[in-house]
């Protein structure tokens, strides 16, 4: 994870790297497992809403949204 950061349009996004593949599914696969890891939930609470074929994407966890929001604001700006 890279943190956030805010595009030219001023959304925010956050910043992630994997070293998995584009292909069969790899990279997403990758996406979830990191995000899991990270704000420590099951890579079955995380779905990728939009963008499976796409490098923007969409994704939703479902949770404790206080303690999910804490995490993932604790990761920072990117840098």
């Amino acid at each position: 994870m890279e943190g956030w950061d805010v595009d030219s349009a001023g959304v925010s996004h956050l910043k992630v790297r994997v070293r998995a593949a584009p292909e069969s599914g790899k990279a997403n696969a990758a996406l979830v497992d990191l995000i899991a890891k990270t704000v420590d939930v099951s890579r079955s609470s995380i779905t990728i809403v939009s963008g499976e074929k796409a490098r923007l994407k969409v994704v939703a966890i479902t949770g404790d949204t206080s303690a999910l929001a804490a995490k993932l604001n604790s990761l920072g700006a990117a840098t």
